[in-house]
Parts: structure tokens; C-alpha cells; sequence
């Protein structure tokens, strides 16, 4: 989706800055499904733009790490976290992920909606993402599989722009034989209703994968 010249942290910014709130503020319904039945323990969020999957993942217990790269969306998230009561079990840091990534081993890695109209090596964060999960934890990956419809917007004539399956983000990862198993493949379609009625249909997919106790 590369089409964006200027820095991600000044684009994000600005993007943040000229919207009140440019998300909906609830949690992804695919991470509530997939993280259901999980026991708690340590997440990492990338991505966390306005913070409310990172908040969600608080008040069910987990002590969560969240990164963007926008410093606006996450004084923003840090503010949201304060209101519900969760701050202390949220740790923010901002990270452009195409040049650094948080320290540490997680029991569940997230990317939701992790794409970009300035230019992101999504695989190559994605195989860091995998590497983080902890031995028996889960990575989660959440992606767009085409463009919306039901909506105008600047990036629909584009067919360069591949978005890609369940199966290629798994092959991508190239992770070692026998070391994960896989919990969830699928594309679906999601409705969402904007502010004045519209309804948007999305095509998503889903991966998630979990790190077998004894991989390497």
C-alpha cells in the first residue's frame, strides 16, 4: 500500500491530529473471539493506534506491552487506559516498527489491521512478531483481504496492492517445521455502519497460531 512519502510518525500524526477519533474506540471483534478461552499473562500489541484493544486486553486481565508510531494516538491510548482504570497494567511505547521493535517474549502477539499508506515491511515485523511469542503462546494476525466496499476512497484502483491470504501471511513467517500449529484460517466479511448510515462491508482474514510448549 505504499504510497506516502513523508515519515510514518509525521503521517500517523497527522492523520490523529485531524481526526477527534479515527477509530471506533471498541475492541476488535476478531481478537475477542480468538483470545477467548486464553489464560492471561503477557500480550504485545503492534499497532495500537487509540489504544481500545490494548484496554480491552487490560480489563480481561492481561498485563499488555502496545507500540505506534504516533505519539498522538498514544497519549491518546494512555489517556483512554486512565479512564477505564487500567493505566498501570498498560505499558506504552512508541516504535516504528520498520526500525525497532520492543524487547521481550510474550504469551500472545497481536497485529491487527497492521497495513500502511507509507511503506511498511509487514513481513519482515510480522516474522519479529513470531519470533516474541512465547513457548506455548499465540500469535494473532488480523488483515484486510481487499479493499472496502460500499465506500469511496483514494486507494480502490490500485490492483498492484495484494492483499494477502491466511495461508501466505503463515508461509511468510517461515517458521521452523513442527514447531506451531495452527488455531485458526479463515476470511469472512464484516459490516460496518458509518456515522451517516453508510454500511461499509469489509473482507478480513485471520491467522492465529500457537508456539508449541517445547519448539525451538
Amino acid at each position: 500500500m505504499a504510497e506516502e512519502t513523508r515519515p510514518a510518525q509525521e503521517y500517523w500524526d497527522g492523520r490523529y491530529r485531524e481526526n477527534g477519533r479515527l477509530w471506533s474506540g471498541m475492541p476488535s471483534a476478531a481478537l475477542v473471539r480468538e483470545v477467548h478461552g486464553l489464560t492471561p499473562g503477557s500480550a504485545l500489541e503492534l499497532g495500537c493506534g487509540e489504544g481500545a484493544d490494548a484496554v480491552w486486553l487490560a480489563l480481561t486481565g492481561w498485563r499488555v506491552t502496545a507500540v505506534d508510531v504516533s505519539a498522538v494516538a498514544l497519549e491518546r491510548a494512555r489517556g483512554h487506559a486512565g479512564e477505564r482504570g487500567v493505566g498501570e497494567r498498560v505499558d506504552w511505547q512508541r516504535h516504528d516498527l520498520a526500525e525497532s521493535f520492543p524487547e521481550g517474549t510474550y504469551d500472545l502477539v497481536c497485529s491487527l489491521f497492521l497495513h500502511s499508506t507509507v511503506e511498511l515491511p509487514r513481513e519482515r515485523i510480522l516474522r519479529r512478531a513470531a519470533a516474541a511469542v512465547a513457548p506455548g503462546g499465540t500469535l494473532l494476525v488480523v488483515g484486510h483481504a481487499g479493499w472496502p466496499r460500499g465506500v469511496e476512497h483514494d486507494h480502490q484502483d490500485r490492483p498492484e496492492v495484494h492483499f494477502p491470504t491466511p495461508a501466505e501471511v503463515f508461509a511468510s513467517l517461515d517458521l521452523p517445521e513442527g514447531a506451531w500449529e495452527v488455531r485458526t484460517d479463515e476470511e469472512y466479511e464484516r459490516v460496518r455502519v458509518l456515522p451517516d448510515g453508510r454500511e461499509v462491508h469489509h473482507l478480513d482474514n485471520t491467522l492465529t497460531i500457537r508456539r508449541l510448549p517445547h519448539a525451538p
